[in-house]
């Protein structure tokens, strides 16, 4: 009894910060819909960053022989659906340890950039697009994750997620440096937020340099990358809680990321 009477509490505590996050105190945990924003993690269809290790699953126990179920799975902290912490890109940077559990739990806007990514798999979007945004949905909310929805979420699995040219070269689309500096320098990043898309990263795939990831972490922020269900996404109101082990000394965590949607 004492555990369930645990478990009750936290429940209602979680439903009083999801009301205050939502603005509303009367907001109870039945409107208050979660949606897997992650890819399930599968070495079968998992497409793995190049040059990152190779991600395997092995089953090493079974209930017939050991009496239980277990795999041993090996991968790299940035393998599928994940976030970055600021030690990615950044010497001295926040490891995934130090992060604060406010920096994981953010009110996320959808930018959808699907028709021009489908035009222009090396599409960058612009600032313009973001005043575009502001224009049509109303303010970016501060310390927001700002989630880029290409499309890419549906190559999944395929040599098309990567898109290599002949050369072996990315292409995908992403930020431009100049439309995070404008985030950055307006405060819609805040004090803490995020970058997130349904790629493998902010930057542009084709460009090895990686200058948004450089700008976003040197200014202490986090990547959500290679995100999942967008289309359950609305462009605003919701908010992105991260999930994940805060490995130590760690530069992210592949993740299971929840969209907390306020359902009318």
């Amino acid at each position: 009894m004492r555990r369930r009477q645990v478990v009750m509490n936290a429940a209602a505590g979680l439903g009083g910060v999801a009301a205050g996050a939502f603005g509303s105190p009367g907001i109870g945990l039945d409107r208050l819909r979660p949606v897997f924003l992650s890819h399930v993690n599968d070495p079968a269809v998992t497409p793995v960053f190049p040059g990152d290790p190779e991600f395997t699953v092995e089953t090493v126990a079974t209930i017939p022989q050991d009496g239980f179920y277990m795999q041993y799975v090996r991968e790299a902290e940035h393998t599928g659906t994940h976030w970055g912490s600021p030690n990615h890109f950044l010497e001295g940077g926040r490891t995934a340890d130090q992060l604060d559990a406010r920096d994981l739990f953010l009110p996320a806007v959808k930018i959808d950039v699907r028709q021009q990514a489908a035009a222009d798999a090396d599409y960058a979007v612009t600032v313009d697009d973001l005043r575009a945004w502001e224009r049509r949905h109303g303010k970016i909310p501060p310390c927001s994750a700002v989630i880029l929805w290409t499309g890419w979420e549906d190559k999944w699995g395929t040599d098309a997620y990567a898109n290599f040219d002949a050369d072996g070269h990315l292409h995908q689309p992403g930020f431009s440096t100049e439309a995070v500096q404008w985030l950055l320098d307006t405060g819609k990043l805040g004090v803490r937020g995020a970058l997130g898309t349904d790629t493998f990263g902010p930057d542009l795939g084709i460009d090895e340099t990686f200058p948004v990831s450089v700008l976003l972490y040197g200014e202490r922020r986090i990547s959500l990358e290679n995100l999942a269900n967008l289309g359950q996404l609305p462009a605003t109101g919701a908010w992105i809680l991260v999930g994940g082990p805060r490995n130590r000394n760690g530069s992210g965590s592949t993740a299971t990321i929840y969209g907390l949607i306020l359902d009318k």
